[in-house]
């Protein structure tokens, strides 16, 4: 009961901040969302979770109060910019709505965060948590020399972070971090382009979370070994993974299809050349994984309990994987019919 409340005030303060119309409104939605989110984080017989539930209720913190110092600074001068131009207060904003949703290279807290959380919080912290600094930074994005920055980082940070990693938590917050360069550019090329990109990364990140919490899955080698009894769920885990790195033909890679198109034809080469280079290498450590998962014999150790999947679970996964792998062909067919 008490979760369907902090659930409750989750979606009211995001809900308040993207239809506020001023900046404090704004700022007391952030506010409201962020102190719902904190006891849904917190798991006292976790020491993990407390250190990632300290770490966030920090930064969270130190964003909200240089977000209402640069929003009141600014209404402050805005009746002499010569003193200090609206531009700086607008790049000290962005620079907090990133550092809320964890993009690069205001990044430094997000991987560790979620290395404590479970993964209900995770899919949380990945997916709604960024929805109200998305749309609040859709108001000041421009493309200038900041925001090519910040969208060569996210993308490069996010790519090579994830190289080494074995946690799949982390491995996922790498992912996002990557996802979010893509977004942060597709919203510099049009409005509706990042929500598409947002609902797409939402409901890969959706499936493979289900799939993951399914089978309690935290780590890599867990999942070699203890999928070797399920090979269809074992397909499925790796085609959604496939997915959300980008792989044509999967769905994965209709948003970014589109970005790059729309990146094209504003003469952004340079950026469009980064971001496919640096996907190639996120590409590459997931087909990494999927060859190993598939092509090598794992052995089956004796203290792994092996248990059949329930029917619902394999059901919602076969239709989600389904969706991920032949969703660009069904979106392709719709266009064309239309």
């Amino acid at each position: 009961m008490t979760q369907v409340l902090f659930l409750t005030t989750l979606i009211s303060g995001t809900l308040i901040s993207i239809s506020s119309n001023s900046w404090f409104s704004a700022w007391m939605g952030l506010e409201i969302n962020l102190l719902s989110f904190i006891p849904l984080m917190t798991n006292s017989k976790n020491i993990l979770s407390t250190e990632a539930t300290l770490k966030y209720f920090l930064i969270q913190a130190l964003a909200s109060i240089i977000f209402l110092f640069s929003t009141t600074l600014m209404q402050l001068f805005s009746i002499n910019s010569s003193i200090m131009p609206n531009n700086f207060f607008m790049m000290l904003i962005t620079s907090t709505l990133l550092l809320k949703m964890g993009a690069a290279p205001f990044h430094f807290w997000f991987p560790g965060t979620m290395e404590g959380l479970n993964w209900k919080n995770c899919l949380i912290l990945m997916t709604w948590q960024k929805i109200a600094p998305l749309i609040l930074l859709s108001y000041l994005l421009k493309m200038n020399i900041f925001t090519s920055t910040v969208i060569i980082l996210s993308v490069i940070i996010g790519s090579l972070g994830g190289l080494n990693q074995t946690s799949l938590r982390k491995l996922l917050a790498y992912s996002s971090i990557n996802h979010l360069g893509w977004m942060i550019a597709a919203m510099a090329c049009g409005e509706n382009l990042w929500e598409l990109y947002f609902i797409v990364y939402t409901f890969l990140t959706l499936s493979l979370i289900f799939m993951f919490s399914t089978h309690q899955i935290f780590h890599l080698n867990q999942s070699f070994l203890t999928l070797n009894s399920t090979n269809s769920f074992k397909l499925l885990l790796y085609l959604t993974l496939l997915s959300l790195g980008g792989l044509p033909p999967f769905l994965g890679f209709l948003p970014k299809w589109m970005v790059i198109e729309s990146l094209v034809s504003t003469n952004s080469s340079f950026i469009t050349i980064v971001m496919v280079i640096m996907t190639l290498i996120t590409l590459f450590y997931y087909i990494r994984l999927t060859f190993s998962a598939f092509l090598l014999n794992y052995t089956q150790m004796k203290w792994i309990s092996f248990y059949t999947i329930p029917s619902y679970n394999l059901i919602i996964s076969i239709i989600s994987a389904s969706i991920s792998s032949l969703g660009l062909l069904i979106c392709s067919l719709i266009y064309n019919f239309l």
